[in-house]
């Protein structure tokens, strides 16, 4: 029985992985070192930005100290809050009727993602949806980021012990991750969820670690989530 979603935030609840990868190749070009869409999209889709940085600069031969990191963490945060406060975040398609309509049936709704907490929070806020969400864990949540599995056992934790707590123990097989990338799902299916790819930004051949995959959110209703979640639960 389906009880609880668990959702990526970037490239499933927000389509932003072009502004990511625009502003990932921003910021390393400043430094001397280009990134390609077809490298990015292949090697560095569903990390967080520490990690997506530490690997270009390891690729590069060059050393990824905790200053430097920071550093450029703190600049692709800037320039990433500049563009959504001019343009808005890009919400995806579907996914704030989605959201209401689980949180309408009662069930649990989180958040597990490499993102920053005020970039999930800002879009969230933006669609009237924060509230619908009991669980956010962001990369400052974590230790380490996807394909480790810490964000949504952290989560699965959260959903049990944080208020209004449920009326028995949610278990694993009882909630789906959505995921758009091999790391996310990876670390969805450690923990021992079911998975549904969301193949926008990766092609279905590299989501064939997902229980099911849909193309994007546009039309999936709670009704047609739960069917997927029962043909990812039988396998």
């Amino acid at each position: 029985m389906l009880r609880a979603v668990l959702f990526d935030f970037n490239g499933v609840l927000v389509d932003d992985e072009p502004i990511h990868l625009d502003l990932f190749q921003r910021v390393l070009a400043e430094e001397g070192i280009a990134l390609s869409a077809a490298d990015y999209y292949e090697r560095y889709l569903g990390l967080d930005d520490r990690s997506c940085f530490a690997a270009a600069l390891a690729a590069r031969g060059e050393a990824a100290t905790v200053p430097r990191l920071m550093r450029l963490i703190a600049r692709k945060a800037s320039y990433y809050q500049e563009r959504v406060r001019r343009e808005g975040y890009p919400v995806s398609s579907g996914a704030a009727g989605l959201v209401r309509g689980l949180a309408a049936r009662g069930w649990m709704l989180g958040v597990v993602t490499g993102a920053q907490r005020e970039e999930v929070e800002g879009a969230l806020r933006q669609e009237g949806l924060l509230d619908h969400f009991k669980v956010l864990i962001t990369a400052g949540d974590v230790r380490e980021g996807k394909p480790s599995p810490e964000g949504y056992e952290r989560a699965l934790e959260a959903f049990n012990s944080l208020p209004p707590l449920p009326e028995r123990l949610l278990h694993p097989h009882e909630v789906l991750a959505v995921e758009d990338s091999p790391v996310g799902l990876a670390a969805a299916a450690e923990v021992g969820l079911p998975t549904l790819g969301v193949a926008r930004a990766c092609s279905r051949d590299r989501l064939r670690g997902a229980d099911a995959v849909v193309k994007g959110l546009t039309g999936l209703t709670p009704e047609r989530l739960e069917r997927l979640y029962a043909e990812a639960s039988r396998r």
